[in-house]
Parts: C-alpha cells; sequence; structure tokens
C-alpha cells in the first residue's frame, strides 16, 4: 500500500481523467476513507472521450459522489488554453461548492517531465522543483499526493486489483512537449534510476524549504508580503517566481532582471511587484480612486504606490493586520 500524505479537510475534489493516474487516486481515496467528489472535463477531441466521461459517471454513482462536467468548446485545441479551461472551471465549483481541497493524480513521471523542459529552458530551482505535494491557492489547498509513485507502480496497482482505466493515445503524440521529453528522456531514465531520482527529489524540496526560512512571508488575502533580514537578489527573486506562479503567471528571465533594475513594476497589466527597503510587495493590480487621507497614510506608511490600490480594497480588519505587521 502506498503511504500518501493527505491533508485532513472534509471537502474534497478529486480532478478525474479515467486515466491511470487519476483513476489510482480515486481508488486510493476510497481505501483511505477520505470524503471526496469528482470532476472531469471532456474535451471532445477523441472518440473515446465520451466514455471516459460516462466511466466518471458511473464512478460516482457506485460510490455516492457528486460527479461535475462539463465540456471544451474551443475549436482551436491548444495544450495552454485546455488547461487555463480546465483550472477555471475548476475553481468555479471549489468556490461555488465550497470545496477546501483539490487533488489531482500529477506522479513522479510528471514530476520529472517538469524538471527536464524547466532544465531545458533555463531555470532555477524554484522552477525546476515547481510541483509541490502541497499548495496553498485563493480559498482553497492544491494537494499532489502522488507525486513519489511512478506510473508504473500505479498502473500495476490498478491491474492488481481489477480496476478499470482508459488510456489516452494522445499521450504518446511526440507533436506535443511533454510527450516529447516523456519518450526520449524521462521514461527510460527513471526505470533505471527510480530509486536515486525520488531520493534527489526528496532533498531538493528541503533545500527549497531551508531556502524560504531565509525571510519572513505574510498573506493578506492576494497582497504578498517577504521581509528579508539582508538584500540579496538570488532569494529575492526566487520568492517572487514562487508567488507569482502561484498567482498564475510565468515570467522570463529578463522579466526577472527588469524587476530587480526598476524595483517598482507592474507585469502583464496584472500584478504589481515592488521592492522596498528589503521588503517585498505583490498584489493584483487595479486601477481605483483613493482618496487623500488614505494615500497620506500610505505615504507615512512608506507602502509603494503601485500597491496601495489593491491595499485600499482590504476590509477593515485586514488592513489593521496588514500595518501593524507592516
Amino acid at each position: 500500500m502506498f503511504d500518501l500524505n493527505l491533508p485532513s479537510t472534509s471537502k474534497n475534489l478529486l480532478a478525474f481523467s479515467a486515466g491511470i493516474d487519476s483513476s489510482a487516486l480515486f481508488f486510493l481515496l476510497l481505501e483511505k476513507n477520505i470524503p471526496f467528489d469528482i470532476i472531469i472535463v471532456d474535451y471532445q477531441q477523441r472518440d473515446q472521450s465520451k466514455d471516459e466521461i460516462k466511466y466518471a459517471k458511473d464512478l460516482a454513482l457506485k460510490y455516492n459522489k457528486i460527479c461535475y462536467t462539463t465540456k471544451y468548446t474551443n475549436t482551436n485545441f491548444s495544450e495552454k488554453d485546455a488547461r487555463d479551461f480546465r483550472y477555471n472551471y475548476f475553481k468555479q465549483i471549489i468556490h461555488k461548492h465550497s470545496y477546501t481541497t483539490l487533488f489531482t493524480a500529477h506522479q513522479l513521471n510528471d514530476l520529472l517531465e517538469w524538471f527536464l523542459m524547466q532544465l531545458s529552458k533555463g531555470a532555477g530551482l524554484n522552477e525546476l522543483i515547481g510541483l509541490q505535494k502541497e499548495s496553498k491557492k485563493d480559498k482553497y489547498i492544491l494537494s499532489r499526493p502522488l507525486l513519489d509513485i511512478s506510473k508504473d507502480e500505479l498502473e500495476k496497482y490498478l491491474n492488481k486489483n481489477n480496476y478499470k482505466y482508459f488510456i489516452d493515445e494522445t499521450n504518446t503524440n511526440p507533436k506535443y512537449k511533454r510527450n516529447y521529453f516523456r519518450d526520449k528522456f524521462s521514461n527510460q531514465f527513471l526505470s533505471e534510476y527510480k530509486n536515486g531520482i525520488k531520493k534527489s527529489f526528496a532533498y531538493l524540496n528541503k533545500d527549497i524549504e531551508s531556502l524560504n526560512s531565509i525571510y519572513k512571508e505574510f498573506q493578506y488575502d492576494e497582497l504578498y508580503i517577504a521581509k528579508f533580514d539582508k538584500y540579496d537578489e538570488n532569494i529575492i527573486i526566487r520568492f517572487i517566481d514562487k508567488t507569482i506562479k502561484k498567482m498564475g503567471l510565468l515570467i522570463s528571465k529578463n522579466t526577472r532582471d527588469e524587476i530587480l533594475r526598476q524595483k517598482e513594476i507592474i507585469i502583464s497589466d496584472k500584478i504589481s511587484i515592488s521592492i522596498s527597503n528589503n521588503i517585498i510587495y505583490i498584489a493584483p493590480f487595479i486601477k481605483i480612486t483613493m482618496d487623500k487621507k488614505f494615500k497620506e497614510k500610505c505615504r507615512l506608511l512608506k507602502i509603494p504606490k503601485n500597491i496601495r490600490s489593491y491595499i485600499s480594497t482590504l476590509n477593515k480588519r485586514t488592513l489593521d493586520t496588514f500595518i501593524k505587521n507592516i
């Protein structure tokens, strides 16, 4: 039996696809008596997807789960657009029905593929180890409990227990970058060095924890703040990378360099960033009219100009806590 580190939440949602990974996680959650419902997207790109949707609904009926489904209707299919559509739908259901945890079935092969793809582009530690077992999102936890279990181990588990699953033939199509890395590099490497790879990822995650302990981190709704004992550009940019990714945006090396140069900047008209006196402020970029008293208060508190608009939207209790800790 796999040793899964699962959050102790009672309102959980499983991102389901009927493939090996999510089918295995479905039955593992059942065995662990973890309460959950399932959510699945029909991308309408394969005839088999109709059978997969039916299987999801049949499982939900059999095990007394709610099954949320929707259809991807964009005729110009792309991996990025499909992913954005999927997670927007997940967030919509999570917020509407107050789920506290979203389970996804990313496993060790996914972790290695991500690592290699980031390595090929030029990346730092936070980007290389971009998939974490647990991440805090907007009002919910994203949990990936299978990250130290390989795909072949999950497949053996399903076959041993005669659990049904589907194979998506597009997962072998080399036109998709991830499939190329899977076929050319990661599958063979993992089959020969699985135990060492698991240990290396465990060590790398501990290194990230050590780096993150160098500064104090605060969050007020979608305002993220880090206080550093000393100015270290490498550690600062790692915090910025990690936080911006959490907010749904990836940035290039040129953008990182520009952040460090300008110190106060707006990224893609979406995110405001400011580095001031060894304090980093990151918040959604909004335009709003502020009264003179509030602006003067911000000036006295030395709050950067591009952050003030978002701060003005905080409720009084959150704003008071922010001011107390600044």
